[in-house]
């Protein structure tokens, strides 16, 4: 039997992807290095994705590597070159069977199976070290037999998504009592997720410490996915402040600035332009006035939800700000990590000790005025009435 082998290997790391492809093309026509490679005088293999006899025509193949599921596609035309048929195309497992799309008016071959059924459909065993673990499965067919011979070639499709392993949501400095770290883990994905508070709109230099922030200036806040850079997209879906470092105590005061990835604060305010705004990339920033609670400390704690969404599901992780979304209940999703940050401090101004003298003088100074008043009143008016009893003809 005839055994043509196109070859499929993708690494998807960090967002990058490498791919090859191998299949067998005029060498006569093999004229661009950047489409095909010249074994010989007498043969040659198409690269990249290209198939045909000039190695002109791009497969579109894609690799999918998400939270939830691990698939790969290619343009329905690059089977058929091959004369392999939609039924004829599936995992190890011939019950994972790929179907026919349509995306952007082009049919595409597409198979993807969600992890749990990863090893049922004939994953191979999962590779992990310390920092990574790899999918690897294969895509087959199998070529249809005209009475007892075979014409057509095995094409095979190796592809490999290989994913971060280690997520933990930190501080950049302690919170005490607590733990400045939290571990989130979703499936087998993991990130290192950091919150900071910055000293001014540039998002330049960030606060090493406990900041001190007085009332009504602007707090810059930045939530950032810094392990694996550029992978994931990051949504904010809730941050509130309290008095407690508890995110979720019932003793003290909390308000709300962002819900369900919305400003719930009118000083809440995203970017204008470049890099922040909520679940378009990897980074968050935001900004509101500082404030601060009616009663004591005068100091909060600020916790946010965090959320990390699929490189190539961007939609799912936009909030829609809308007056009907706002108040619409996120639902329950196991991405969700929550971050803490704190204490804030408020920094109220200390009043000079002269003009503190003078707050509490003048008042006081003012009583004994007008009680000074009132007595010398009282005392020209009962002298008054003492000479008018003394005196007979003014009674009469």
């Amino acid at each position: 039997m005839l055994l043509l082998v196109v070859k499929l290997n993708v690494l998807l790391l960090l967002g990058s992807a490498c791919r090859r492809v191998e299949g067998l093309c005029n060498v006569q026509a093999c004229v661009d290095n950047s489409t095909c490679v010249r074994n010989n005088q007498r043969s040659c293999k198409c690269i990249n994705g290209y198939y045909g006899d000039h190695c002109d025509k791009n497969g579109d193949i894609k690799v999918l590597c998400s939270r939830h599921v691990v698939g790969i596609s290619a343009k329905e035309d690059f089977f058929r070159y091959h004369n392999v048929s939609l039924e004829l195309l599936y995992l190890p497992n011939a019950t994972c069977l790929a179907a026919r799309t349509t995306i952007n008016n082009a049919t595409y071959y597409d198979l993807r199976i969600p992890k749990e059924k990863y090893a049922a459909c004939g994953g191979k065993p999962l590779e992990k070290n310390l920092t990574h673990i790899t999918y690897s499965l294969s895509l087959v067919t199998n070529p249809e037999a005209k009475g007892n011979i075979i014409r057509n070639p095995v094409i095979r499709l190796d592809y490999k998504c290989i994913f971060p392993y280690v997520r933990r949501a930190s501080l950049p400095f302690s919170i005490i009592p607590f733990t400045p770290e939290t571990m989130v883990r979703v499936d087998d994905l993991d990130a290192v997720i950091q919150m900071r508070l910055y000293t001014d709109h540039t998002y330049s230099e960030a606060y090493r410490s406990s900041p001190s922030i007085e009332l009504r200036s602007k707090v810059y806040v930045e939530v950032k996915v810094t392990e694996p850079v550029d992978f994931f997209l990051l949504r904010v879906n809730k941050c509130w402040a309290t008095q407690v470092p508890h995110p979720n105590a019932t003793e003290g005061s909390h308000h709300v600035l962002l819900q369900n990835g919305c400003p719930d604060d009118h000083t809440v305010s995203f970017p204008l332009n470049g890099t922040g705004h909520n679940g378009e990339s990897s980074t968050v920033r935001y900004s509101f006035d500082m404030f601060r609670f009616t009663t004591e400390p005068l100091e909060l704690y600020l916790h946010c939800t965090v959320q990390l969404c699929a490189p190539g599901d961007p939609e799912s992780c936009k909030p829609s700000c809308s007056s009907i979304s706002k108040r619409e209940a996120v639902r329950a999703d196991p991405t969700l990590g929550l971050l803490t940050y704190g204490p804030i401090k408020v920094d109220v101004p200390e009043m000079p000790q002269s003009n503190l003298w003078m707050a509490v003088a003048l008042p006081v100074a003012a009583v004994w005025t007008v009680g000074c008043f009132f007595l010398i009143l009282i005392t020209v008016a009962k002298a008054g009435s003492r000479r008018l009893t003394k005196n007979p003809a003014c009674r009469s």
